[in-house]
């Protein structure tokens, strides 16, 4: 859905300063254009659970964060989610990669969860499935930022 350069040219056009990830088979391979770009900071974090903390410190600091990581990891970071977005109310962005999304035959509960999880914690999502959702994710994006709230967009993961 989007290139290297295509995500690291949508997160500087959106004003975001660093990129806090665990990258995945579809997310990895931007990593050399989000590093070689001069206006974004990548963090690379161990666990997914160490994103929100290190998200909401630094927009305490006066910066503009994305939190990038697989379903998976967001199942397993949930807790630190709940914290930072929701007891802190920080407002923090998340691109989240559903595993299998674009699989229709795939057994992996992995997509099934994904989108339930969130709405079960009221956090405002939108889905990327196609090239031509691209645009939800600035649009969204800005959403939160105007309104001071956490948000996410579900990118549908698969084959091409």
């Amino acid at each position: 859905m989007f290139t290297g350069p295509g995500i690291a040219m949508a997160l500087t056009d959106l004003g975001v300063t660093h990129v806090i990830w665990v990258p995945d088979s579809t997310t990895g391979p931007w990593e050399a254009a989000l590093e070689s770009s001069p206006k974004l900071r990548l963090i690379r974090v161990c666990r997914e659970g160490e994103s929100w903390p290190l998200a909401a410190g630094l927009h305490l600091g006066g910066k503009t964060s994305l939190v990038i990581m697989q379903s998976t990891g967001l199942f397993e970071s949930g807790d630190a989610l709940r914290n930072v977005c929701f007891d802190l109310k920080a407002p923090i962005f998340a691109l989240i990669g559903v595993r299998n999304e674009l699989v229709p035959d795939s057994r992996d509960s992995a997509k099934v969860f994904a989108e339930p999880i969130l709405k079960a914690w009221g956090l405002a999502s939108v889905w990327l499935r196609a090239p031509d959702d691209k645009p939800k994710l600035a649009e969204h994006f800005r959403a939160c930022q105007r309104d001071q709230c956490a948000g996410a967009a579900l990118m549908a993961e698969g084959p091409a």
